[in-house]
Formats: structure tokens, sequence, C-alpha cells
């Protein structure tokens, strides 16, 4: 019925029955993959047992010099890796289809500059365009960083991990924070300045240094230097007047930080944490002036000891910036994962990493070294014969570089759908069928009639045999559903490209009162369908109107106003022969990614008529 359409919520279920099945037959491919690997590696092993069994030589092989992995590498790789699958796994909230982009892109864009705002407008129409593949796409990609960071501790393969860390990372800061935003009024690091995902691109760069650069102290020197103008740079504009921040306000007005922590408290998560929330709202209402005061002396006195870089005011340092961190996390950015669209904890605890591992740089650095390249195994057995190349893979590195490829696959199998819905301007179907419901499969004769045309030449269903018809019925002076059904069905018209001229999309008159020829004309050269070939608005007597919306099954009820009706909007697929194979809903959405989805489901139903 006219204006009965709408946007499928976040919690529809045929969108979430889409994204579990999705990511069900994707799991399925996955773990053949794993399945394998798993015979590689497997494979490999036998073959060195057989060989060393044959030649009397050491089984397992022996194996080469590794120098151990830097303490703070190892923090930096281990904690990024786990906070990339903990990203993945949020990702399968079965919110984030529909939710994202207005639960997260929008609201991340709202308050910036909108050159910003159009920027990640890109991001948002992809997604929901293709809120499925989009979905899908964002659960492998960070699973398959995140594991490919966790398995892969050293060399070539560790630091292209770190680069698929920055190069995703950068998308999603880019698109999903905004840029953190930084071009937006109220940026604070309390609350998750500048961009959680940004300090992932962080990481990844370090981790994407070459391995020497990790021993000595010098790498740790400069990430705690960073840190302490970082947190310098944050004070100041803590500090800065006019920001909302030294005022608490009323629970009724509350200043920058309060409003924010409520915003959060009102976020559906367990009641106690929620209370803790509120409560800190509360205080920071009541004590608004001494608690910024607060803020802006302990990162003032944070950075300006960091950037010290005297080891006896480091190590006190970074244990109070961990106190202090995570009750941030939990007080103010509330853990960042409630709501049913939380895609990360938040900034705090990869700030921490980045703050701990440059700790771990300066205070427990193994010694600088010239290359920490491992050396050249031995390569030949006992008996002076020479090596295989596949004998001198150690097991455990061998496990690790397979599962290093699984991992690389898994991204690559998250992106290939991803960077296919970013250039595809055509909407998957099943936002519409979730607003709707699936097409209705028909096999009877479509019931005849005899009308005219806009041009009042006579039009039957026998005349239109030998064309594929799309059938709708549209009132010609109705505001509301009427226009954008017509334009569905021209929008359908142009994507069937050539073929269209074996289609014939068809509008019957669905107004007892307002049925003339020039009432048609008029509404097809307001929608500008006038110079549409083979589209075809059919009028004819009232009482013979009647009869074909009854025989089609289409009640029509005069509206309030008396000029506008009120009747069902159904859409016919009709072939060649005149029967009808399908019954479409055709009642639009409110979006015009809505609006997208009809015509491609309406082209993907003609298709298949046409091409059975």
């Amino acid at each position: 019925m006219p204006g009965m359409g709408s946007a499928p919520g976040a919690g529809n279920s045929a969108i979430i029955h889409d994204f579990h099945a999705a990511l069900g037959r994707q799991a399925l491919l996955i773990l053949l993959l794993v399945l394998f690997l798993f015979i590689a590696w497997n494979g490999l092993r036998s073959m060195q047992y057989r060989r060393a069994l044959a030649s009397g030589g050491q089984f397992p092989p022996p194996r080469r010099f590794v120098p151990p992995e830097p303490p703070a590498r190892r923090l930096l790789r281990i904690g990024f890796g786990a906070l990339w699958v903990i990203d993945g796994l949020l990702q399968l909230q079965q919110s984030m289809p529909l939710g994202m982009p207005s639960n997260v892109l929008q609201p991340a864009a709202s308050s910036s500059p909108d050159w910003v705002q159009r920027l990640v407008g890109f991001g948002v129409e992809a997604w929901t365009r293709h809120p499925t593949a989009a979905a899908t796409s964002a659960v492998w990609i960070q699973l398959g960083i995140g594991v490919f960071l966790l398995v892969a501790p050293r060399g070539r393969w560790s630091r292209l991990a770190g680069l698929g860390s920055v190069g995703w990372g950068l998308v999603v800061w880019v698109f999903g924070e905004a840029f953190g935003g930084l071009f937006a009024p109220g940026l604070t690091v309390l609350f998750g300045a500048p961009g959680g995902v940004l300090l992932y691109v962080v990481a990844g760069v370090l981790l994407a240094l070459p391995d020497r650069a990790w021993f000595g102290q010098r790498l740790g020197r400069v990430i705690v230097a960073a840190a302490g103008v970082f947190l310098l740079v944050l004070a100041v504009l803590q500090a800065w007047p006019g920001r909302g921040f030294w005022q608490g306000g009323t629970a009724a007005n509350p200043g920058t930080l309060a409003g924010m922590v409520q915003q959060m408290a009102a976020t559906p998560q367990p009641h106690f944490l929620s209370s803790a929330v509120s409560s800190f709202a509360s205080f920071d209402e009541a004590h608004g002036w001494a608690v910024n005061l607060f803020v802006v002396v302990a990162l003032s006195a944070a950075g300006l000891a960091l950037l010290s870089g005297r080891r006896r005011f480091l190590y006190p340092t970074v244990i109070c910036l961990l106190v202090l961190g995570l009750a941030d996390w939990v007080l103010i950015e509330d853990f960042g994962v409630w709501g049913g669209t939380g895609t990360d904890p938040n900034s705090m605890l990869p700030l921490l990493l980045l703050l701990w591992s440059g700790y771990l740089g300066v205070a427990r650095a193994p010694a600088a070294v010239e290359d920490a390249v491992p050396a050249p195994a031995v390569s030949t057995d006992g008996s002076g014969m020479r090596r295989k190349w596949w004998e001198l893979i150690d097991s455990g590195y061998a496990a690790r570089l397979a599962a290093a490829v699984g991992a690389i696959a898994v991204i690559a199998f998250g992106s290939a759908p991803m960077a296919a819905a970013s250039v595809n301007s055509r909407t998957d179907t099943d936002l519409v069928e979730a607003i709707n419901g699936t097409p209705q499969p028909a096999s009877n004769p479509a019931p005849q009639f005899h009308l005219v045309d806009q041009r009042g030449q006579p039009v039957s269903m026998t005349s239109l045999r030998g064309y594929t018809v799309a059938m709708t019925f549209l009132d010609p002076v109705c505001t509301t559903d009427c226009p954008v059904i017509a334009q569905e069905f021209k929008a359908a018209s142009e994507l069937l490209g050539s073929s269209a001229d074996k289609v014939r999309f068809v509008a019957i008159a669905a107004n007892p009162q307002y049925h003339s020829v020039t009432a048609i004309d008029d509404f097809d050269h307001e929608e500008g369908l006038d110079s549409q070939s083979n589209w075809l608005y059919l009028t004819g007597s009232a009482s013979n109107l009647a009869a074909i919306l009854h025989s089609y099954g289409v009640a029509v009820v005069n509206g309030v106003a008396g000029s506008m009706t009120v009747h069902a909007d159904l859409a016919y697929v009709i072939d060649s022969h005149g029967v009808t194979r399908w019954i479409i809903n055709a009642d639009p959405g409110s979006s015009a990614a809505d609006l997208s989805s009809f015509s491609n489901l309406l082209v993907s139903q003609i298709d298949q008529v046409m091409h059975p």
C-alpha cells in the first residue's frame, strides 16, 4: 500500500539470515583451505622423515639459528594481532550489515566538515548497496590480519603482516572513523582521538620495519619521545578554553565530556557497567573543572617525563598511564564494544600497547646486531649428500609459514568482494527482499485486457505476445509511491541495455475517477517517461479498469482526500507467451539503495524469464 514502505532495520531477519548464510559458506571454504595446508605440512614432515631414514640423517632436521624476537616487537605484534582478531569477531554481530552505515559511519562524520562527510559518504553508499558482502568481507579481512600477525614472528612474512595492518587500518580510519574526528570539534584523547585504528596503522608501520631496527634502544626511544609529544599536544587541546571540557554542566545541559559519557551510558549493556559510567558522568557534571585540570596536568606531566628520555622516569610514568588509561577505557570509552555495532575496543588499549612497547624497547632491548637475518643452515647431511630444499625447512617454521599463507588467503578472500562492492553501483537485491519478501513464482495465463495507451493506441495482452512484460498498476495523480515505482521501472529498462527492446514495461491506471488519456500522459511527462519507447501506460473506461484490477487481484480504495487511491503495489513479470511467471511486491523503500535494489530485482526476474 502507498506509504507503507520503509528501509529494513538493523535487526531485519532476512538480511541477518543472508549474512549468517554467507559467513557459513565462506567459513566452509576457509576450512577446506586450512585442511589443504595441514595436509601439505604433514606431507612435508613425512618426506623429511623418509629422507632421514633412507640417508641415516637427523630427524627432525637441525634448526637454523634464529635470534629471539625482541620483547617490544613481540608485545606489539601479539597485542595488535589479538586486537584485529577481536575486531573481526565484533564484526560478526548480526546488526553489522544494516547497522554499520547509520550507527557507525554516518555518526562518525556528522560533526566533521562537508568534504569529510562526502568522502565518508562513498563508504556509506558502498556498504548500503552491498550490506552482506561488505559485512562478511570486514570479518575475514580483520581476522586474517590478526592471525597473520600472530603466526608470523619475524622476517619478511611478519613485515608483510604489518603492511597489511597499515593498508586496512587506513581504509577504516578514513571511511569508518572519519579521520578519527581530527577535523571535528571536541577532539580529546579521553574519547578516542586520534582514532583507534590510526594507532593500528602506527603499529603496522613499526612492525614493517626491518628486524634489526628492534635491536638496541634507538627505536624504543623514538617511540617514547613521539608518545611524549603526542600527549603534550593532547594536553594543550584538553586545556584550550571554549571547547566545553572545563564545564561540568548539569544532567539537562552537560558539558562536553559529561555529555559524551552520558551517551555511552545509554548504550545497551550490562546494568552494572552503565551504572558505573553514569556515576562518572554525574561526578564530572559536579566537578568538571577539577576533572579537566587533573587530565591536563596528568597528560602534561606524562608527556614531559616521556620526552625527557630518562629511564628513572620512564617506568613510573608508563605504569601511571596504564592505570589512567584503563580507567578511561572503562568509565569514559565504556569498552567501546557495546550497542550491537561496536567495531573495536576504542583507542585506549592500542595507545597503551604502543606506550608499553616503547618502554620495553628502551628497558629490555637486546643488544644491537649487524643483521638479524638467520644464519644459513647446514646444507649436507652426515654422509656428505646435499640436502634438498624441503629438508632444510624447520617443521615449526613450516607450520607458521602455512598459517601465514592461510591468513593471506583469508585476507584476499575478504578483500575481493569488498573491492567489487566499492565499484559496483548496482545494489544487492536482498535489500528490497528484506522489505517486501522474495518474488513469488507463478505459472498461470495473464488475464486478458483491451485498453489504450498514453497515445490513444489500442493495446491488449494478445498484442504484447512475443515480448516479456513487466506490469504494475499506478495512479496517475498519486504523489507518493506510484512515481517512485515508475522510476524503478525506468531504471530497470536502462539496466537491461540492448535487451530492453525485447521487454515492454506496462502500467495500468488504478484510479476510477482520474484515468483519462490526458491524465496518464501528464504523469508520463512529469516522470520523464514520455521518451521511453518500451513504456506503455494503459487506460480505459472505469468499468473496464475495475474488471481488470479485480482479475489481477488488486483492490483499490479511494483515499481520504478523494483524488489519490490506495492500492496494492504489485509487479508482474509475464513471459512472451502471456504466462505470468513472477509476482513481486513493489512497495518502495525509503532510501535510494532500496529503490535501486528493486530495479535490480526486477531485472533479475526479467532475465530469468527471458533466459530460463
